[in-house]
């Protein structure tokens, strides 16, 4: 069973505002209080470098774009660990609602025999950090609107 985080909200912005907060890698730092640095192409393949803030801590994590369909969703995860040990994947997710409203989906998952490694001391930052993103990204995207 995978360890999954799943958050979705309601933001008062056009989705092609959202879109451009969320894919707007050099302002990470300037809103997003879990990912302050991020760097891809978005293209399927490619990789995602980010700074992720754990806590106390912030670390370097390289992964890799999975999907993207531009104005609606990207997705990435880890390079999976041999013997299903662990693999992961997050993706966000937007669905217009009118022409000034915008559903944002944000889903993580993390599966394999190591999750609990990861989980057990880092869950609860981990929770924190994703919930903080979605708030930061509406806040953002309305103060655009």
């Amino acid at each position: 069973m995978a360890f999954v985080i799943e958050d979705s909200v309601e933001i008062a912005a056009p989705a092609e505002v959202v879109w451009k907060v969320l894919t707007d890698f050099d302002d990470y730092g300037q809103w997003n209080p879990f990912v302050p640095a991020c760097a891809t192409t978005l293209e399927p393949g490619s990789p995602i470098d980010m700074q992720v803030r754990l806590g106390p801590r912030e670390r370097a994590q390289r992964e890799y774009i999975r999907t993207c369909t531009p104005g609606t969703e990207f997705s990435y995860g880890m390079k999976p660990v041999p013997l299903g040990a662990l693999h992961s994947l997050r993706s966000h997710t937007l669905t217009p609602l009118d022409a000034t409203r915008t559903r944002y989906t944000s889903h993580f998952e993390l599966g394999g025999w190591l999750r609990g490694v990861v989980t057990g001391p880092m869950g609860k930052a981990l929770h924190s950090g994703f919930g903080g993103m979605t708030a930061a990204l509406k806040t953002r995207a309305e103060q655009l609107a």
